[in-house]
């Protein structure tokens, strides 16, 4: 299969040519029913040549070319209704009736405040595809996004959200006239995983009731299933949060496919050199360190321990913690008793053969430095953050003198 992308050096087009040539070279094998030959990447600085040549060969298009901040209103309709009609004209001219995607936009609705200049271009730009599929019979998809975000989105351009991750994460100012404010957001993820779905013929149809996207099978429309809403002042919240955390550690929630975590990835995207890589504070006395690693709100935290040669650290229990000892360098020994008997149980550990050994409640325990030259590196997970006004730790050594 040949694809066309059209405006390939785009944030949408960016994201999509990079995941199609992981297909195409290879290296995404979660879509073996995929099969991509050549990607034909196509932008405002290509000529009409190449453009010819392109839609003679392609099997799928996907038109992602399109003006949002032109220096005159007029160059909406030249930038998104002029470019469109090139590209169909041109398709059929090679008699060319392979499927091709629209990039419109939820403004085409005209609705309230999408009633400007770029929703009338959006939307002659829809009923020019939908005119082209009755004349040529060919299939067209026509996408309306709502508010994208994501990696490579650029800031101060036509995404809130990408400029408020810009200079939060740059430590610029940032204005917010109505924190209220809701907004429907697209993750630029979902929308290439639909586009995948595109290609296979599993794209999702709806209609639209106003601006509500309404799913049906078919719709003449066609929409990412998945969108969040988020009012502004949340995701100002959220951003200040996930710049803080290289000073509390603290990680915030982040469940598997929810705003909290896309927008996480896309706020780490615009991290500056100076604040990709931040210290962390070594507790240090003569035995060797102890750093916290990462904290968060209900899984406890995270750290790592260095014992110099020779050395036993802990000697304490508690009543209601517990935790994980993992050593991943050298060689110690852990010991463990329950408070109350004298019975020691003991764990050889060592980094040739990485195990993780419970700190049960109620027992007292230890990690000994076997070695005489090397030091015990271990990685300790504890099942809550450590608070110093109720620390649940009692000082007692593991082995008793009779």
């Amino acid at each position: 299969m040949n694809i066309l992308v059209t405006g390939a050096k785009g944030f949408v087009g960016r994201n999509l040519v990079e995941n199609l040539k992981n297909i195409r070279d290879g290296k995404d094998k979660t879509r073996p029913e995929l099969k991509i030959d050549e990607i034909y990447e196509y932008d405002i600085d290509d000529t009409e040549e190449e453009l010819d040549r392109f839609c003679s060969d392609c099997d799928f298009v996907f038109n992602l070319a399109g003006v949002n901040r032109p220096e005159a209103a007029s160059e909406f309709m030249t930038g998104n209704f002029s470019f469109a009609s090139m590209l169909l004209e041109t398709l059929k001219k090679h008699q060319n009736n392979c499927p091709v995607m629209l990039s419109s936009s939820i403004q085409a609705t005209l609705i309230g405040r999408y009633d400007s200049e770029y929703g009338r271009s959006k939307k002659a730009g829809e009923d020019l595809f939908f005119a082209y599929a009755k004349e040529t019979g060919a299939k067209v998809l026509v996408y309306r996004f709502s508010n994208l975000f994501g990696k490579w989105c650029r800031p101060n351009y036509n995404s809130a959200v990408a400029t408020f991750c810009h200079n939060i994460a740059n430590g610029l100012p940032i204005t917010v006239s109505d924190p209220a404010v809701e907004l429907e957001l697209l993750y630029i993820d979902d929308l290439v995983e639909e586009m995948l779905d595109a290609l296979k013929g599993k794209e999702h149809h709806c209609e639209f009731d106003g601006t509500e996207t309404v799913l049906t099978g078919s719709g003449s429309y066609c929409t990412v299933p998945t969108t969040h809403r988020a009012a502004l002042g949340e995701i100002i919240e959220l951003l200040h949060t996930f710049r803080d955390q290289p000073q509390t550690l603290l990680m915030p929630e982040i469940p598997n496919d929810s705003f909290r975590k896309k927008l996480y990835s896309t706020y780490l995207s615009y991290l500056p050199k100076d604040k990709i890589c931040f210290p962390l504070k070594m507790n240090c006395d003569a035995r060797g360190s102890f750093t916290e690693l990462l904290k968060t709100a209900n899984c406890g935290q995270i750290s790592v321990n260095i014992s110099k040669p020779g050395i036993t650290k802990g000697q304490h229990w508690h009543n209601a913690k517990w935790e994980l000892f993992i050593v991943v360098s050298g060689h110690g020994l852990i010991q463990e008793r329950r408070i109350g008997t004298d019975e020691v149980l003991e764990f050889e550990v060592s980094g040739e053969k990485i195990e993780a050994v419970h700190m049960l409640p109620g027992y007292t325990h230890n990690i000994i430095n076997l070695s005489e030259t090397e030091d015990l590196v271990t990685v300790m997970w504890a099942n809550e953050t450590f608070d110093p006004g109720h620390p649940d730790t009692f000082g007692e050594a593991v082995s008793i003198i009779k």
